[in-house]
């Protein structure tokens, strides 16, 4: 908000609110991650996505993982780390759309990690639950994130100054360079992957052996020149029209378009005359929901590498003849399509189990995606950024990777890198097979909705494979039963597991249904009776909603949250 009101655009504020993000959530998020983004720019009257998805190593086959004895890529660690892709993908959006220094931008990510911050409890708790491991074997972790030799406390002051040292810098080399605004941010994203920071991480990741979640040492593959060969790409969104809406996502290198297929097999059903949060429109939904992920499991991937036939996924044809497989008994099988009469290929599901040492925290790192909050099915493992300004542009981006759980931090630099090569399977012929160069299929997933040609809502939400469930349940309490945002933020949220999860060790559980505990027991007992195993989870304990929107008739901004996690903020001026 300090941003815009300094006259910055929606994008400048984005961007800092991304590093800022990188700084006091490191559980969630961090500059060595990765960030996709769906951009409406109103000078151009152009939606377009910049790709945040760094690719895999080059030195990346599958060979090289199965001579190592492993049946899929471990969840932490140095070998499933790729091209940290946030940096340069936030530099391209301010080159492309944004207006202000890239010293404006940085400076509040500088300032809370130089002078510090009040720990959030989330990120204490994480710390403290791996410290053994940072203290034993992340040593560079420990020294980022064990002041004294010991776990920070929640709400204490915590400064990183590494990762200060790390902004300034890039921001000294770019003001050095140029007085030139677009050639700051160019000489900038030069020294993060072609400069200093490449060669911390050339000099680190394949030069040591540390432990990740097998339960066995390994070096990772992550080399400099993979950095320097690789720039954030700018590309046109895949749309579908729903109703009055068209709703823009990014590719099939995401998840995203799952969230389109889930609206064109709805498009066929009066979900308004079911009423909202019945068992027949959870029911409906949820069996969407099981064709369409059965479709990312069986033809997502990097496009760039592989045929995705998304054309004829998100046709009239083929999601009428995928709806008629919906009955009034859940489904108890993944019933993936055949596009274009193409075969089907889902991933054998293949475990390395890590030795049964007794460590907790060892036990946490084998999760792959370690949750903090055991007591609920959400996985708060990523961040939402969602901006509309006086102007009227709109971003949102949902920034994740690079955690601090899952990867040790890098010497010097004061940030992890991403392990979204977990994503990936190690069985050849499949378009999300691991190969060099190729991005794995991200889980990260924004929106942004136009009507009658003008942007009037973007949203975004944590969740892993979840986020394309519960984003989708708040957008339809807004198409179909024209709820206010906020409103819609707090509708009750629900979702399977029925396909197998993104995250090593990606562990499915068909025919279960996780419903929030208010829902109607009228509702549960006829899920029950059409077979869903329904599994109540707390009140408001599903996902983390964010929203802006535009009411173009009324010349308004508006903006909501939902009150799950006590985390999510709405600030509207």
């Amino acid at each position: 908000m300090a941003v815009l009101e300094r006259g910055g655009n929606a994008f400048d504020a984005a961007a800092a609110a991304g590093f800022v993000l990188q700084v006091v959530e490191p559980h969630f998020n961090g500059l060595g991650g990765d960030v996709p983004i769906v951009a409406y720019t109103a000078e151009t009257d152009r939606v377009q996505v910049v790709c945040g998805q760094g690719p895999m190593p080059q030195a990346a086959t599958i060979e090289h993982f199965t001579s190592l004895g492993l049946r899929q890529i471990p969840g932490s660690g140095l070998l499933p780390a790729v091209v940290p892709g946030a940096f340069g993908t936030w530099m391209r959006l301010l080159a492309e759309h944004g207006t202000l220094p890239l010293a404006d931008v940085l400076e509040h990510a500088i300032g809370y990690a130089e002078n510090g911050f009040p720990l959030l409890a989330g990120t204490a708790d994480t710390i403290e639950l791996l410290a053994p491991l940072f203290a034993t074997e992340w040593k560079e972790s420990g020294r980022t994130y064990l002041p004294h030799g010991r776990p920070p406390k929640a709400g204490q002051r915590f400064r990183n100054p590494a990762l200060a040292n790390t902004y300034k810098r890039l921001l000294r080399e770019a003001t050095t360079a140029s007085g030139h605004r677009e050639a700051q941010l160019a000489a900038a994203e030069k020294a993060f992957y072609q400069g200093f920071v490449a060669e911390a991480i050339d000099a680190f990741v394949p030069g040591h052996e540390l432990l990740d979640s097998t339960g066995r040492r390994h070096r990772g593959l992550l080399t400099g020149q993979d950095l320097a060969d690789w720039r954030a790409t700018v590309e046109s969104s895949v749309r579908l029209q729903y109703g009055e809406y068209t709703v823009h996502k990014p590719g099939a290198w995401s998840q995203s378009p799952v969230f389109l297929q889930q609206l064109a097999l709805l498009d066929g059903f009066d979900l308004a005359g079911m009423g909202l949060d019945s068992a027949e429109y959870l029911h409906t939904v949820t069996e969407c929901a099981k064709l369409a992920f059965a479709d990312r499991e069986a033809w997502y991937g990097d496009p760039e590498h592989s045929d995705v036939p998304l054309d004829i996924l998100l046709s009239a044809p083929y999601s009428e003849a995928r709806r008629a497989l919906i009955e009034e008994k859940a489904a108890e099988t993944l019933r993936p399509g055949s596009p274009g009469d193409r075969t089907p290929v889902i991933p054998e599901l293949l475990s390395d189990e890590a030795p049964a040492d007794g460590d907790y925290w060892m036990g946490q790192i084998h999760n792959g995606l370690p949750t903090i909050v055991k007591a609920t099915a959400a996985r708060n493992d990523t961040c939402t950024v969602v901006v509309a300004d006086r102007l009227g542009n709109m971003v949102a981006a949902v920034p994740s990777g690079g955690w601090l759980k899952s990867s040790p931090v890098i010497p010097g630099l004061g940030f992890s890198l991403g392990t979204r090569g977990q994503t990936m399977t190690l069985q050849e012929g499949h378009p999300n097979s691991l190969a060099p160069g190729r991005r794995p299929r991200t889980t990260l997933s924004p929106s942004l909705v136009l009507k009658e040609g003008k942007p009037v809502l973007a949203f975004g939400t944590p969740g892993g494979d979840r986020q394309d469930q519960w984003t989708l349940e708040f957008f339809l309490a807004v198409a179909d039963f024209g709820l206010d945002l906020q409103s819609a933020t707090e509708t009750l949220a629900f979702h399977t597991d029925h396909f197998s999860a993104s995250f090593t060790p990606h562990e499915s559980r068909p025919k279960v249904l996780t419903v929030e505990r208010n829902c109607a027991p009228e509702v549960v007992e006829e899920l029950v009776r059409r077979g869903h195993e329904v599994e109540l989870v707390d009140e408001y304990s599903l996902g983390k909603v964010c929203a802006v929107g535009i009411d173009h008739d009324k010349d308004v901004l508006m903006a909501a949250a939902s009150p799950r996690g006590r985390q999510t903020y709405a600030m509207c001026r």
